[in-house]
């Protein structure tokens, strides 16, 4: 069975540990990992090269030997150790221990972003898509869906418009996160009848309201939905 365990998810810091059974899989570098147990953990996915991803992974590196799978857009502008960085294309499958990964491009304001459809030995699939406003594809048979749902543009028109945040930040947002409508979208473009549970990732701090992308979320989906910002009990 696998467990999401959310150790950061805000442009504070992003990292997740994803649990099947003894062996693990860490998602991003964004936070800082003292006191937590990577004994068992195969490896290391970083999306791009953001410090909210990307700030801890030469840490990551000294501290446990752990290999980083990256895109060479991502490598070429955090220039990590070549001996314990392994470059990875969208659309080229590859293994880490166990799990077998398939990155794919995502839409963000850096060179050479990804997304990860991951799958387990035991033929469960998750789909982990942060920082990106758009996803060009879908995904067969997802079971756990760790996405991005950043902000709803009613609250940011509202935001805007009483001066809060100002219209260049506006295109910025508009240009690189993921919106909570076309995250609805993108759901509904997919087939959810193997779907077990949703994270909402990345919620942002002014443009976001918990509550309400939680429920508008389990209303299409019919399943628990989870903010990344709590732990599941």
């Amino acid at each position: 069975m696998i467990t999401i365990d959310v150790i950061g998810s805000s442009s504070k810091g992003n990292a997740y540990l994803i649990n099947e059974g003894e062996r693990s899989l860490l998602l991003e570098a964004g936070m800082n990992l003292k006191g937590i147990d990577l004994s068992t953990t195969d490896g290391c996915l970083i999306t791009h090269e953001h410090g909210d991803h990307s700030k801890y992974a030469m840490d990551i590196i000294k501290k446990t030997g752990m290999d980083i799978y990256l895109s060479m857009g991502t490598q070429e502008a955090l220039q990590l150790p070549k001996h314990r960085i392994k470059m990875v294309q969208a659309f080229k499958e590859f293994k880490v221990g166990s799990w077998l990964v398939l990155p794919f491009p995502t839409e963000h304001d850096v060179n050479e972003p990804l997304g990860f459809f991951i799958q387990s030995k035991e033929g469960e699939c998750i789909l982990f898509a942060t920082d990106t406003f758009y996803i060009r594809y879908t995904f067969p048979g997802v079971t756990h869906m760790l996405i991005e749902c950043n902000y709803a543009l009613d609250i940011l028109n509202e935001n805007v418009h009483s001066g809060r945040i100002g219209n260049y930040l506006k295109k910025r947002i508009l240009t690189s996160h993921f919106e909570l409508n076309n995250v609805k979208n993108f759901l509904l473009s997919n087939d959810l009848s193997h779907l077990k549970e949703v994270w909402l990732l990345h919620l942002s701090n002014n443009n976001a309201d918990e509550g309400r992308f939680k429920k508008e979320i389990q209303e299409i989906t019919g399943i628990p939905v989870y903010i990344a910002s709590e732990r599941k009990e």
